[in-house]
């Protein structure tokens, strides 16, 4: 099914961007979880429409429901089903997108796959969908933080041809959001800032990369094959709208090393084996080895632009087609808490499948 990610730790997102709401069911937490909606409100409000001028400025609180799957604050181990309803949808914004497809959008490819397409903010193919993983995942940040301490960060390190200069070994939160880039390095942040407007003013749009670090991974997380801690953090970071590319550790950079300069040496540490350096990016042969997981994620300028561009309507008749309605310039600093969200479900479904495994020991 494909609203459903995870395999333990399973999440069905549902919802349209312009219907009455949008949410997740999430299976398979484990009761007496310590959780509650201000929680989880925390991550969606980094998510949410409207909160710098460099972001679609739709108005929306995101408030989010717990409708089951809690009592007393706790988690009870059944589906938690949280609800957002969508409060500024003004779907008659996209009326002129009715039977014209936007370049390099999911308009024709949903068409060609249902036969119909929900034209009206995108429907599912809309970033607002990805409402119900940010709140699924900050159940996931709590089990994972409070159980085994882990930690995920992710950030903006590049914009369009900016590239930002940062430390991951000590990063953190308060660094990536002390700027609406949520780029932690000021002076890249500016630069950023100054062409993601030139790029709204001139009807265009901008993409780049976030970089997301996770912290105190134990060792042994993933599974062989086809199930590989990596395998499964790349398919949740391409899932997400706008998404084009991913790397994990040296990534690309290592086909131009060889294996002397690549190898991460083994060194004693105080709980096990560590490594000196971290170009496997914490993951060796599909499962973690216990140092902190680095991995990039790729976003593409946003597809809808009020800039004049060619493309075809339904009847495939040649038009012209100038998108209006409220749009991101660059997804990049909303997209560092989907990016999280990602890997954060990820983690917790490895790490509930881990403890399956251990029952012996």
């Amino acid at each position: 099914m494909s609203s459903v990610f995870g395999t333990l730790f399973r999440v069905s997102t549902f919802g349209e961007s312009h219907g009455g709401g949008v949410g997740v069911v999430v299976d398979g937490c484990p009761s007496r979880l310590a959780i509650t909606a201000e929680e989880i409100q925390h991550d969606l409000d980094r998510r949410r429409p409207g909160q710098s001028r460099l972001v679609t400025q739709r108005k929306e609180a995101d408030q989010v429901e717990i409708l089951s799957g809690t009592f007393d604050g706790v988690t009870t181990g059944t589906p938690i089903a949280l609800l957002v309803r969508n409060s500024d949808a003004r779907p008659e914004a996209y009326d002129h997108l009715r039977d014209v497809y936007r370049p390099s959008h999911a308009d024709y490819t949903y068409d060609a796959k249902y036969g119909l397409r929900n034209w009206q903010g995108g429907g599912r193919s809309s970033a607002r969908e990805t409402i119900g993983r940010v709140a699924a995942a900050a159940i996931a940040r709590k089990l994972l933080s409070t159980t085994v301490g882990v930690e995920v960060l992710a950030w903006v390190s590049s914009v369009h041809d900016i590239d930002a200069t940062v430390d991951q070994s000590s990063v953190s939160l308060a660094d990536v959001e002390a700027d609406p880039t949520r780029c932690p390095d000021p002076d890249a942040a500016a630069k950023m800032t100054t062409a993601i407007e030139n790029a709204r003013r001139d009807g265009d749009s901008l993409g780049g990369v976030v970089t997301c670090v996770i912290r105190n991974v134990p060792p042994g997380l993933g599974e062989p094959v086809f199930d590989r801690l990596d395998a499964d953090l790349a398919k949740g970071a391409i899932s997400l709208p706008a998404s084009k590319g991913f790397e994990i550790g040296s990534g690309f950079a290592a086909t131009k090393m060889t294996g002397r300069q690549h190898n991460d040496p083994f060194i004693p540490g105080d709980d096990g084996p560590r490594t000196a350096t971290n170009n496997s990016g914490g993951v060796q042969g599909g499962i973690s080895n216990g140092e902190n997981v680095v991995f990039r994620v790729a976003f593409k300028p946003t597809g809808t632009i009020s800039s004049e561009q060619k493309t075809v309507n339904r009847g495939n008749e040649a038009v012209t087609l100038a998108a209006k309605g409220r749009h991101d310039p660059c997804v990049l600093p909303r997209a560092v808490p989907m990016v999280e969200a990602m890997a954060l479900l990820t983690v917790a479904d490895h790490w509930l499948r881990q403890r399956a495994t251990d029952v012996l020991a």
